[in-house]
C-alpha cells in the first residue's frame, strides 16, 4: 500500500513540475509585459540583462549538473536517499542523452589531446639525450664516464623534460588535483 503512495506522489509531483513549467512561461510573459511598461535608465536594463543571462548560463551548464549527478551517485548514503537527491537534481536541470555525450565526447578529446602532448614531451627529452648536440650546446659535464664521455647539464635538462610529459601523462589519467 505504501509503495503505491510513494508512486502517486511521485506522478502528482511530476504534474506539478509540469504546472511549474507553464507558470514559468507566464511569469516571462509578464515580465516582458512589466519592462515594456517600465521607465528603466540603461543602467537598470544593464543590470536585469546581467542577472537574466548568468541565471540562463548556470541553467545551461551542464557540465556541472552531470558532475553533480557523478557525486551523488558516489556517495555512501542509502540508495532511496539517493534517488531522492537526484529525482531533485534532475527535476531541476534538463539533461539527455545528446547532451550528456557532448560532455564525455569533450573530456574525451581533452584527454586524448593531453596524452598526445605529454607522449610528445617524453620522445623530445629522449630525443634529446640519444641525439647527438653540437659541442658548443652541449655545456659542461657533471658526472664523467670516461674522459670523452659523461652525464652532461644537458641531459639533466632532457631528464627534467622527460619527467615533466611522464607527469602530463599520469594527470591525464587520473584526476589527482596538485
Amino acid at each position: 500500500m505504501s509503495d503505491e503512495r510513494k508512486i502517486s506522489d511521485q506522478i502528482k509531483q511530476f504534474q506539478q513540475l509540469e504546472e511549474q513549467n507553464l507558470n514559468l512561461e507566464d511569469k516571462l510573459e509578464d515580465l516582458i509585459f512589466l519592462l515594456d511598461k517600465s521607465d528603466l535608465d540603461s543602467q537598470s536594463i544593464k543590470n536585469i540583462k546581467e542577472r537574466l543571462n548568468t541565471a540562463l548560463d548556470k541553467k545551461l551548464s551542464k557540465k556541472e549538473a552531470i558532475e553533480q549527478i557523478k557525486t551523488i551517485s558516489l556517495l555512501d548514503i542509502d540508495n532511496l536517499d539517493k534517488l531522492d537527491q537526484l529525482e531533485v537534481l534532475l527535476n531541476n536541470n534538463y539533461i539527455d542523452s545528446k547532451r550528456s555525450k557532448k560532455t564525455i565526447i569533450s573530456e574525451f578529446v581533452i584527454k586524448s589531446v593531453r596524452l598526445f602532448i605529454g607522449f610528445l614531451i617524453i620522445t623530445l627529452g629522449f630525443a634529446m639525450i640519444i641525439m647527438p648536440a653540437p659541442h658548443s650546446f652541449e655545456m659542461f659535464t657533471i658526472f664523467w664516464f670516461s674522459p670523452d664521455d659523461g652525464v652532461t647539464l644537458m641531459d639533466l635538462i632532457s631528464l627534467i623534460i622527460i619527467a615533466v610529459g611522464t607527469y602530463i601523462v599520469i594527470k591525464s589519467y587520473t584526476k589527482f588535483n596538485f
